[in-house]
């Protein structure tokens, strides 16, 4: 096997056995706190992260949107 082809099919493997891991501990807790709470929020704080960086912030987009407006109209204030 080519190793770059060897290298992802090894790190995908990881991946989806901690997520199944992750999943199958969790199951049995449902929604009470646990042990696993601690990795539940890095893994929403991750994703908030993420959707940030790729979406931008609600701040930033009123932001742009104050900038959008001309100089004699009256600023909006959220």
């Amino acid at each position: 096997m080519d190793p770059k082809t060897d290298k992802l099919v090894r790190r995908t493997t990881m991946i989806a056995t901690v997520t199944a891991s992750y999943f199958l501990l969790t199951a049995d807790y449902g929604p009470e706190p646990n042990f696993l709470d601690p990795i539940k929020r890095a893994i929403k704080s991750t994703e908030k992260s993420v959707k940030d960086f790729v979406f931008g912030t609600k701040k930033d987009a009123q932001q742009s949107e104050i900038s959008k407006l001309p100089s004699n109209a009256p600023e909006k204030h959220p």
